[in-house]
């Protein structure tokens, strides 16, 4: 009689949203076997070609994996690969390959697999953080490159004769976006965060995902099986019966859920009882604005100007970013448009305008600071957005503001860029809304200072988070910390509401909690006047906003502002959520 397995659970993130199970195949990253053998001086030159032609079989694939990643995601998110194909243009690699094959007469594969370890090595062992990125995207091209010209395709699931849940260590972009769909059910990951390559990946390729399982290889065997549920971020190694009963009950809901918000697409955004709740959208590009206004979105909270910046991997000109931004006003249809200023480093990096080593990066100099310092640039980007304002109602915002002096120096900024755009005899809306994003515990301190300056705030949860709770939110190490439940948080997001009603200004939340629905009642209980989301989450959002009374939602507020714990908040939103719609999905 076979031995039954020992159920297991394990928590980590919710990457990609979905339950999946199935029998698990353990990508462990084995390296590619390169053969070694020497060839004659005469057949050194159709080794090179054979290397060309890999290099092209290689870009074409990076290009068809940024196309459909662009595609599902949006540019930002595609950005992941330009570093690829920056490697199958560098001159200097290839000499090197070139020189390689030429000295040691060996075969073009021993050739590029010694040339790139070496670049890699270099790389991996410096200190500066961003080039030994570079070392982890030359290590991923190198493995691409070897295995076209050793003839092996996909990325270890072509073999497979049914569908599988995928378990690794880590996944590159490379590897995510190489793996045959139709062969994947679920990926899991001993590491790992929210805004990971596998997790962007997996969210492009609609496969449900949780990352940060530590400790999760080493308890598998090929012959487990893992359900992963990727809403939760919980994974279950070989699943009981029972587990598997519950969890066929809750994805057969989610799919019934799906059904209802299609059904109540066209209602309006509004409480039980009929509260108004405002809706926008956040945007990289003018395609997320339309997604947002197909799913009734009142306008753009957050458009990102950096995407503008981080495509062309160079700043572009005044007039570069009138056309961006113009299509982007375009693409609104009337609707306001709230425009973000400048916001590099931290996590976005900008090759062409050089850097210094940061130790701490998204503490230092990035955004507001980083335009305050450089007028030149400043300057064309705010001469910019006024211009588009012309052609439809823009509203104009600075980030990291941590200070009363830095939102007077911006605006100072302003004023020289209105002046300049009089003297060019260029229109412009002499009245535009200037706002500041609370995301630094200084605003959240001196916000009825900050007030007295702008016409909104925008609070950004993400950094607001990590900053509160001194938790780097893309290190994997402690990633388990930046919690968005804590009562530090929702405090804050309290009196940055209760101060914007005492100034009577109007306050957005454009973090990640906006999209979250479980959130929804607290953030309108706190005074938040409008959430802005990523476009899919629009519906369901709205959707939830219909199941519950302002009543209700005062009731909650009152109740999660005596608790302590985040788990007991988490959790009480939880219930709340459940309560209203899971007896519409049973």
């Amino acid at each position: 009689m076979p031995q039954i397995k020992k159920e297991v659970i394990l928590f980590g993130i919710p990457g990609s949203p979905g339950i999946a199970h199935g029998t698990v195949f353990r990508f462990l990253h084995q390296d590619v076997e390169v053969p070694s053998y020497q060839i004659n001086e005469s057949e050194r030159e159709s080794e090179l070609d054979r290397f060309k032609t890999a290099v092209d079989i290689t870009r074409d694939q990076i290009t068809e994996i940024r196309k459909a990643v662009s595609s599902n995601l949006g540019e930002k998110e595609a950005g992941i690969f330009d570093a690829h194909l920056l490697v199958l243009e560098d001159q200097a690699l290839f000499d090197d390959i070139n020189k390689e094959i030429q000295d040691s007469g060996d075969n073009i594969e021993q050739c590029v697999f010694r040339v790139t370890k070496r670049y890699h090595d270099y790389f991996n062992q410096l200190e500066d953080e961003y080039l030994r990125e570079r070392a982890a995207d030359l290590k991923d091209i190198s493995k691409r490159l070897l295995r076209n010209l050793i003839g092996e395709t996909g990325a270890g699931t072509a073999f497979l004769e049914e569908p599988r849940i995928l378990a690794s260590e880590d996944l590159s972009p490379s590897d995510t976006a190489s793996l045959d769909r139709n062969k994947i059910l679920g990926i899991a990951t001993d590491t790992g965060g929210r805004t990971g390559h596998a997790v962007i990946m997996a969210r492009a390729s609609g496969v449900p995902a949780v990352v940060g399982l530590r400790g999760l290889i080493e308890q598998l065997s090929d012959s487990d099986t893992l359900l992963i549920d990727g809403f939760e971020g919980v994974a279950i190694i070989n699943p009981s019966e029972t587990t598997l009963f519950r969890y066929g009950k809750v994805d057969l809901q989610r799919k019934k859920l799906t059904d209802l918000l299609i059904g109540e697409s066209e209602l309006p955004a509004e409480t039980k009882d009929g509260t108004k709740i405002r809706f926008l959208v956040n945007a990289d590009s003018s395609r997320e604005v339309i997604q947002g206004l197909e799913n009734n979105c009142e306008g753009v909270g957050l458009f990102r100007t950096e995407s503008t910046f981080l495509r062309k991997n160079e700043i572009p000109t005044e007039d570069q970013q009138v056309d961006d931004y113009l299509s982007l006003v375009c693409a609104a249809n009337g609707k306001p448009v709230t425009i973000r200023t400048l916001d590099l480093g931290g996590d976005k990096i900008l090759d062409s305008i050089g850097r210094e080593k940061e130790e701490n990066p998204f503490m230092g100099f990035r955004a507001i600071r980083y335009c305050l310092r450089h007028p030149a640039i400043f300057l064309d980007q705010l001469r910019a957005i006024l211009r588009v304002s012309a052609h439809g109602p823009v509203h104009i915002m600075f980030p990291m503001i941590s200070g009363v002096g830095e939102i007077i120096r911006a605006k100072e900024f302003l004023t020289k860029a209105k002046s300049e755009l009089q003297e060019r005899g260029i229109d412009f809306d002499h009245g535009i809304k200037v706002g500041c994003m609370i995301e630094t515990p200084s605003a959240v301190t001196i916000s009825d200072m900050l007030a007295d300056e702008v016409d909104f705030f925008s609070v950004g949860t993400n950094d607001l988070v990590q900053y509160l709770l001194a938790v780097d939110r893309i290190n994997n190490e402690i990633s388990y910390l930046y919690e968005p439940h804590h009562p530090a948080v929702i405090r804050a997001i309290e009196q940055i509401a209760r101060v914007s009603k005492e100034k009577n200004i109007e306050v957005t939340l454009c973090g990640e909690i906006a999209g979250d629905p479980h959130f929804l009642p607290l953030l309108i209980g706190l005074g938040v006047d409008a959430l802005s989301a990523t476009s899919t989450m629009l519906p369901e959002l709205k959707f939830f906003g219909r199941r519950f009374t302002m009543a209700e939602v005062h009731e909650l507020r009152s109740k999660i502002m005596e608790m302590r714990r985040p788990s007991e908040i988490k959790e009480c939103l939880k219930s709340f959520y459940e309560e209203r719609v899971s007896e519409l999905i049973i």
